[in-house]
């Protein structure tokens, strides 16, 4: 019992830091949380509702903050928009991706990081092209290309670094080895007989 309530104020206390961090004003674009924590949400927690709480209930805190501080003339942001459940969808369907994380090991963990970094930027820029959104690109081939290259623009204009285009790539393996790390280190030390952890 112990156990579970400690387990539940870990995740409520991942959420609030998580959210906070997103709404962080100066905080580099696309330097997030949220991807790193539908993957693991798919990977580690065995309750695959809490799973895909984990993000949404972050994405969902940060937005309703980034709304009050847009409110109050204090961000630049909106926290909620047109077309922003599309985010809320990509972000279960990273989550359901997570799920296929058989073995958690430094060479899944990458590859499951970069991949979902890329189905992101994929999906969510289609659906951006789709919908008529950004700069209104024409519905072919080469409107959708054009799509494309106005991401990989944002991250390069709001990125960490003027000129790199991986953003969201570094930001999801940092936080990717954040969690899945720190969960290993804690499986690590709980597991361990008590004579070992004094």
């Amino acid at each position: 019992m112990k156990n579970n309530r400690s387990f539940l104020v870990a995740v409520i206390l991942l959420v609030l830091v998580s959210a906070l961090y997103r709404a962080w004003d100066g905080r580099p674009y696309g330097f997030a949380p949220q991807i790193a924590m539908a993957l693991f949400g798919g990977a580690i927690i065995r309750n695959k509702k809490l799973a895909f709480i984990l993000p949404l209930a972050s994405m969902f805190a940060s937005d309703l903050l980034y709304q009050v501080l847009y409110i109050n003339g204090l961000s630049e942001i909106k926290g909620f928009y047109g077309g922003q459940w599309i985010n809320y969808l990509l972000f279960a369907g990273l989550t359901v991706f997570g799920f296929a994380m058989r073995r958690v090991n430094v060479k899944n963990v990458a590859s499951f990081s970069i991949s979902g970094s890329l189905l992101f930027f994929i999906v969510s820029n289609f659906t951006v092209w789709l919908g008529g959104g950004g700069y209104h690109h024409p519905k072919t081939l080469e409107g959708l290309m054009l799509t494309y290259n106005d991401g990989l623009l944002f991250y390069r204009d709001y990125g960490l670094f003027q000129g790199f285009y991986g953003n969201l790539f570094l930001g999801d393996l940092f936080f990717c080895t954040l969690l899945f790390g720190a969960f290993a280190l804690v499986q690590k030390f709980w597991a361990a007989p008590r004579h070992e952890l004094a």
